[in-house]
């Protein structure tokens, strides 16, 4: 863990097990969030068990345990939890699927740093950009 842990009051958890995409992410979240990663769906849920987030952005396709079979687990938990879907391949039926699990958004890679920006603001408006 990094020392500037807590930093914010605002926690977004990436699970994403592509380094690349979580560090770009990571880059333009770490000056107006605190930013945790999960690399696989169960270590997603364990994370959130332990240190719970503000708002979850979800990649679908993740070792393990996908994003769709993720967020029904979290959402047995927690229903009230923003959880933002991400995925390079915006299927109609995947994006059905998140929808029925309980997801509250949908952002397609690679990702759209404005869109990000506007989803992210919508459910965490206390953080200014």
């Amino acid at each position: 863990m990094g020392t500037n842990e807590d930093n914010y009051n605002v926690t977004i958890l990436v699970a994403e097990d592509e380094e690349s995409n979580f560090l770009l992410l990571k880059t333009i979240l770490k000056r107006h969030c605190n930013v945790l990663q999960a690399r696989t769906g169960l270590e997603l849920l364990r994370i959130f068990e332990e240190k719970g987030a503000d708002m979850i952005l979800l990649d679908i396709k993740m070792p393990e345990m996908n994003g769709i079979d993720a967020l029904k687990e979290i959402r047995k938990k927690n229903s009230q939890i923003p959880v933002i879907m991400q995925s390079a391949y915006a299927f109609e039926n995947d994006m059905e699927a998140a929808r029925a699990a309980g997801s509250n958004g949908f952002i397609t890679k690679p990702i759209n740093i404005v869109e990000l920006k506007r989803t992210i603001s919508k459910f965490l408006p206390q953080i200014t950009w």
